[in-house]
């Protein structure tokens, strides 16, 4: 076993799966010419390179594929590196424990059947995995349609022809997708994997698991996922994190929505967390880049294979059509793609050519036109000594298919080679030849050079590689996410024990002012100064010793909603109309709640002079809890413009975040004062998110407003509800 990356001991070690994807010797047990799942898999495994030893296992058949079979895997004659399983439902969990009690390190379950059907399968499947770890055997599936890896062996009934070797490590939750879809469709565009891993259950070996290999190993350049569902998503945004830390990409397709608690919650923050933000946000924190659908996943997987990232998102667009540079050009702007002017001794080499009919100017993206076509390795010669580039895209707006192509192509594949940054190909114009049977120009290029056919994918691709970039440089200036966590946890203990404080935090409700500003204390989260009034003289003398108007308000667990009961009371500015005030709160709140459960009234200092703010931490099911920041007060639904955060995340990531809200504006662009202190509201972000991700008590927090003054934020209201 070894760790991946920069993980601590705390998360799983990577399991070994050379065994898995690259065996010498493989009994496939339940092996028959006639079953299309074993069947199909050993006529993969024998006539796609397999050149180890198979032994099938079959007690009904004396031989098969000239081979004698065995009664069981007790009685092969060695101990092989992988059994695979097809055998029905009630015999496999006999089956993988008589292989693990043999020795065999790892077993491929194909028969389906299990937690998928019914409550039978759900007691077969936890059966199956209590098994495996009882023998210390690991599982593939079950309901697997199964693995591949081109430098080693295919081991599915659903692959149609022989792999060929690419750097494309594709983990699936989807066998038939994997296979069928991703597989054929990539094969087709001459792109190819390296590995293809089918989860099937994952009873035992997880998504996770098949990511935290692939980024260990030299032959693969990219990671995809399709993703219908994580167990343990912070392990996930561990391992791709390090993953993307050490150099490869990881890229997802995510389906479906995340199961977040269904239950009803009482801030504004739970109103605002939508199932995809979790989501799209855990990814964006670890450096995922999430994916619209199966063809974007395999043109920006291309382009990783093909380069390595660029040094930056410059980018020089030469297109032989006008119009389709402007289209580029908007394109590249969409995508955060720098598109620098052609000046000075480039532009006057390019200018003096006489094929690209150029009068006056150039700009970027470059009409070079038609005639240009002509002209590439000349054009090319005069951008590729320009270093104010970083990636280049020529863009053939012309038939792929005729003599002239042949020429193109030609050209293309020579800048190419020797290009010293990536150079993207984007060919626009026609594809089918009159003779089917020819191999196009474009055809040729493309078996070596990424070639793309639209000019959305084509600057998607061009995107993610300058995206990866940057994803990893963020990461690196940034502690790994397993320190984050343990920072976290630390975070509260300058100011109290934080073990105290979650033994003695009341479960199952609101807590009382008193109670949460002991909370948001201990997580340096300021307050403003407050004091609690049981009567109405204590109200006036509280008023009194402030120096302006103050805030009068119910403090009751059993009502956290106090303004919507008119349990509130502004501009309180004498000790005789404080008393006013008090009866009137009181009165309010006793329509609503018992006196029992009235614990005074609050009496605060008015802050107005600010921002206000909202910064709360809402329940979740897929990740714990999440954090969310945005413009606050009566800004929160009127603006509905928020960002989500996953516990721990460290200072860039609030600092993103703030950035990617109005918040930021609001606070650095004043009509009516000097910019205030974004720092200090990520500070505070940053301690919301270390007792979000510490007390796992606290299923609901909503600080809002929380007033950003110049001498930083001061959080005015807070709620804060605990589990049982």
């Amino acid at each position: 076993m070894t760790t991946i990356g920069t993980e601590s001991t705390e998360s799983r070690t990577t399991p070994e799966l050379g065994s898995l994807f690259d065996p010498d010797s493989v009994a496939v047990v339940g092996a028959s010419p006639e079953s299309f799942y074993s069947g199909n898999l050993v006529d993969n495994l024998l006539n796609y390179g397999f050149d180890g030893t198979l032994y099938p296992v079959n007690p009904n058949r004396e031989e098969a594929w000239n081979r004698p079979c065995f009664d069981t895997i007790e009685d092969v004659p060695e101990t092989v590196d992988l059994v695979v399983v097809s055998v029905p439902r009630e015999y496999v969990v006999d089956v993988v424990r008589a292989a693990g009690e043999r020795g065999v390190p790892i077993a491929l379950v194909l028969t389906a059947g299990f937690a998928e059907a019914d409550e039978t399968g759900s007691e077969l499947e936890r059966d199956l995995a209590a098994t495996a770890a009882e023998v210390e055997i690991r599982v593939v599936g079950p309901n697997c349609i199964g693995v591949m890896a081109a430098r080693g062996a295919t081991l599915t009934s659903t692959c149609s022809r022989k792999p060929g070797p690419g750097g494309i490590g594709l983990v699936s939750q989807s066998g038939a997708l994997a296979f069928t879809t991703f597989f054929e469709r990539a094969t087709d565009q001459d792109l190819h994997f390296s590995h293809i891993v089918s989860t099937g259950n994952e009873t035992d070996l997880t998504l996770t698991d098949y990511v935290a290999y692939l980024a260990e190993q030299e032959s693969v350049d990219v990671i995809c996922t399709y993703v219908e569902g994580i167990d343990d998503p912070e392990r996930f945004m561990r391992v791709a994190e390090a993953a993307v830390r050490n150099g490869t990409p990881v890229l997802t397709v995510k389906i479906g929505q995340s199961d977040l608690a269904e239950e009803a919650t009482l801030s504004h923050t739970g109103s605002l967390t939508g199932d995809d933000d979790a989501w799209a946000t855990a990814f964006d924190q670890a450096g995922v880049q999430r994916v619209p659908d199966i063809p974007d996943l395999l043109g920006r997987a291309n382009a990783h294979t093909a380069y390595d990232a660029p040094d930056g998102a410059r980018v020089c667009i030469a297109s032989t059509s006008g119009g389709l540079a402007s289209l580029l050009a908007d394109m590249a702007a969409e995508r955060g793609l720098a598109l620098p002017d052609i000046d000075g001794e480039t532009e006057r080499v390019l200018l003096e050519m006489d094929e690209l009919l150029t009068y006056g100017e150039l700009h970027n993206p470059a009409d070079i036109r038609g005639y240009g076509a002509d002209s590439i390795p000349e054009i090319a010669d005069a951008l590729f000594a320009d270093d104010n580039f970083d990636a280049y895209v020529f863009a053939i707006g012309l038939s792929g298919v005729n003599d002239r192509a042949a020429d193109i192509a030609a050209d293309l594949k020579d800048i190419t080679d020797r290009a010293e940054d990536p150079v993207y190909v984007l060919w626009t114009g026609r594809k089918e030849p009159d003779d089917p049977t020819e191999t196009l120009p474009y055809a040729r290029l493309r078996q070596s050079v990424p070639v793309y056919e639209d000019p959305s994918r084509c600057l998607d691709a061009v995107a993610s590689t300058c995206d990866f970039a940057a994803d990893r440089d963020r990461l690196a200036d940034r502690p790994p996410r397993h320190l984050l966590s343990t920072t976290h946890s630390e975070s509260g203990s300058r100011n109290h024990d934080t073990d105290v404080l979650k033994r003695d935090l009341p479960r199952g409700r609101v807590l009382t002012w008193t109670e949460a500003e002991s909370l948001l204390s201990a997580f340096d989260v300021p307050t403003v100064e407050t004091r609690l009034a049981t009567d109405a003289d204590e109200a006036a003398a509280s008023v009194a010793s402030i120096p302006g108007p103050a805030v009068l308000k119910i403090d009751s667990p059993e009502l956290p909603h106090r303004t919507d009961a008119g349990a509130v009371m502004l501009g309180v500015d004498s000790p005789m109309d404080a008393r006013e005030a008090y009866d009137d709160v009181v009165s309010a709140a006793q329509s609503h709640v018992d006196d029992s459960d009235i614990e005074g009234v609050l009496v605060q200092p008015m802050v107005d002079d600010g921002v206000e703010t909202m910064v709360g931490v809402a329940p979740g099911d897929v990740f714990d809890s999440l954090v969310t920041v945005g413009a606050g007060g009566v800004l929160v639904e009127a603006l509905d413009d928020s960002a989500t955060l996953v516990p721990p995340f460290s200072r860039s990531d609030a600092r993103r975040a703030v950035k990617e809200t109005v918040l930021e504006d609001l606070l650095i662009d004043r009509r009516d004062g000097d910019s205030l202190p974004v720092d200090r509201v990520v500070d505070l972000l940053v301690n919301v998110g270390g007792l979000a991700h510490s007390v796992d008590g606290v299923v609901e927090l909503d600080l809002n407003p929380v007033v950003v003054t110049e001498d930083g934020p001061i959080a005015v209201d807070a709620l804060v509800r605990t589990g049982e």
